[in-house]
């Protein structure tokens, strides 16, 4: 019966890939950011109605 555990060469080989590569995943993704969509924080009503101007608008 083939053990469930990794053998030494597998841990050996994750353990330098996660040395090599770190933490691939933020713990927060740009899309969960008002930077991710495009939100600008401590901007007036003003400025966010003269960025939001239809393109035929110039």
């Amino acid at each position: 019966m083939p053990s469930s555990r990794p053998d030494r060469a597998e841990q050996e080989r994750r353990r330098r890939a996660a040395e090599l590569l770190g933490d691939l995943l933020p713990t927060t993704t740009s899309d969960e950011t008002d930077e991710g969509w495009n939100e600008q924080r401590g901007t007036s009503r003003d400025e966010e109605l003269l960025r939001d101007v239809p393109p035929h608008h110039g």
